[in-house]
């Protein structure tokens, strides 16, 4: 086997290992479970599924960028059963302001459109999992 061709195999290797790179990251941009959520489809979004959790967030928040991957996490997790959207803060101020939201990030619990319970901060998974499930019973 010659120079070259071991450089060939090394260049092909290095491809392979940047394009699974790449799809790797489109893949974590990409969130198909979680819908972005703004003024003019929450009402639909809260309305449209019996049981919702709304991420209220900004892109300037450390805790809100820990929480938002157990979010991704929840919406596999609890697809079909309990729909997942994300808020930027920001950008929808007058949702913060309609429920008198202060401090990110909070999540909002909605059944059948109605806010039945809300927690602000980052929480770890497990605590989060535990208001889900005492939220909304036989989930």
């Amino acid at each position: 086997m010659s120079g070259s061709d071991n450089a060939d195999d090394d260049i092909q290797k290095l491809r392979e290992q940047r394009k699974a790179e790449i799809m790797n990251e489109i893949g974590k941009k990409r969130n198909p479970g979680v819908t972005v959520v703004d003024e003019l489809n929450f009402r639909a979004f809260i309305s449209e599924n019996r049981f919702s959790v709304l991420d209220v967030w900004a892109e300037w928040c450390g805790p809100c960028l820990r929480v938002a991957p157990v979010i991704e996490e929840f919406s596999n997790e609890f697809s079909g059963k309990i729909a997942f959207g994300k808020c930027n803060v920001d950008e929808n101020q007058n949702i913060a302001a309609s429920f008198a939201i202060s401090a990110i990030p909070t999540l909002l619990f909605f059944s059948e459109g109605k806010l039945i319970n809300r927690v602000t901060g980052a929480y770890p998974k497990e605590a989060l999992e535990k208001q889900i499930r005492s939220t909304f019973p036989g989930i």
